[in-house]
C-alpha cells in the first residue's frame, strides 16, 4: 500500500454494496453505501489519542463518515479514528 494516513486517520476499504436481494437484481443507482469495511492503513495517532484501530480490523462506520478517494482502481474512505463506530469481532 502506497497511501499512509496522518495523525489519527485511517484508511478504509469499503465492503462491496449488495448486488440481489432476494432475487431483485438493484440497479447501480439505487445501492446503498455500505456502512461497514476493512483497515488497511492507520496513522500513528496523536499526542492526544493513541491510535487503537489496526490494519485488517473489520469496522462499522457513520454513513456520511470519510472522503471517498480512488487509488489504483480500487475505492477507499479516509476518515478520521473518532468516525468509526465499532470494530465488528
Amino acid at each position: 500500500m502506497n497511501i499512509k494516513p496522518l495523525a489519527d486517520r485511517v484508511l478504509v476499504l469499503p465492503a462491496p454494496a449488495e448486488e440481489k436481494v432476494g432475487g431483485i437484481i438493484i440497479p447501480d443507482t439505487a445501492k446503498e453505501k455500505p456502512l461497514h469495511g476493512k483497515i488497511v492503513a492507520t496513522g500513528k495517532g496523536t499526542k492526544d489519542e493513541e491510535m487503537v484501530l489496526k490494519a485488517g480490523d473489520e469496522v462499522l462506520y457513520g454513513k456520511y463518515s470519510g472522503t471517498e478517494l480512488e487509488f489504483e482502481g480500487e475505492k477507499y474512505l479516509m476518515m478520521r479514528q473518532s468516525d468509526v463506530l465499532a470494530v465488528i469481532c
